[in-house]
C-alpha cells in the first residue's frame, strides 16, 4: 500500500502540486462515485463519462488553488460536478442528446412555465439542512444529495457505517420536525 493511500483527501489535493500520484489516488477514490452521480442525472453513459472526465480535469486544474477547509475535500469536488452538470445542461449539450435520441422538438418555455417550474423547485429542504450540524449536513448531502452509499461515505469521513446513518437518521428528523413545527404555524 502506497503512503497516499492513507491520506485524507485535502492532504491528497495539497500534495498533487508536486506528486502527481496523490492526484491519482483522489481520482481513484472518486471517479466511480462521480460517475454514479453523473449516470443518475443524465440519459446516456456516455454522457457520464465525459462529464466525470470533465469534473477530473477540472480538479486536476484546480489543484494549485485548492485551499483546505473544515470540510471534506470531496464537496469541492462534488462542487465541480455541480458546475459540469449545470454547464452542459445550460448550453443544452445533454438536453439536445437527449430530446434527439427521443425524437421530440425542443421544449420552449414562457414566463408562466419558468415561474411554475421555479416554484417547484423552491425547496424547505435546503434551507432546512442549513441549520443542521456540519457532520450532519456533510452526511445527509453524501446520502441523499450525492447519492453515495453508507459504505463510501464512511470510508471518506474515516467513520463507522452506523456513525454515518444514525447523523443522517438525526438530520432527517430534526429536519422533518422543523418542517412539521412550520406547517403547523402555517
Amino acid at each position: 500500500m502506497d503512503a497516499n493511500d492513507l491520506r485524507c483527501d485535502g492532504d491528497l489535493l495539497v500534495a498533487a502540486r508536486s506528486d502527481p500520484e496523490a492526484f491519482a489516488v483522489f481520482y481513484r477514490r472518486h471517479a466511480r462515485g462521480l460517475l454514479r452521480f453523473f449516470r443518475r442525472r443524465v440519459a446516456t453513459a456516455e454522457e457520464a463519462f465525459d462529464l466525470t472526465a470533465e469534473t477530473m480535469a477540472a480538479a486536476l486544474a484546480g489543484v494549485p488553488r485548492y485551499e483546505p477547509r473544515p470540510e471534506p475535500a470531496r464537496v469541492w469536488l462534488y462542487g465541480i460536478a455541480h458546475n459540469k452538470l449545470s454547464e452542459a445542461f445550460r448550453s443544452g449539450r445533454i438536453a439536445d442528446r437527449a430530446r434527439q435520441a427521443l425524437a421530440m422538438e425542443p421544449i420552449e418555455l414562457d414566463e408562466i412555465g419558468i415561474d411554475r417550474l421555479e416554484g417547484q423547485a423552491a425547496t424547505p429542504a435546503l434551507d432546512l439542512l442549513a441549520v443542521l450540524p456540519g457532520e450532519q449536513q456533510d452526511a445527509i448531502r453524501a446520502r441523499h444529495i450525492d447519492e453515495r452509499d453508507y459504505a463510501e461515505i464512511a470510508r471518506d469521513l474515516r467513520l463507522s457505517e452506523s456513525v454515518v446513518r444514525k447523523r443522517v437518521s438525526r438530520g432527517l428528523r430534526t429536519m422533518r420536525s422543523s418542517l412539521k413545527e412550520a406547517t403547523d404555524d402555517q
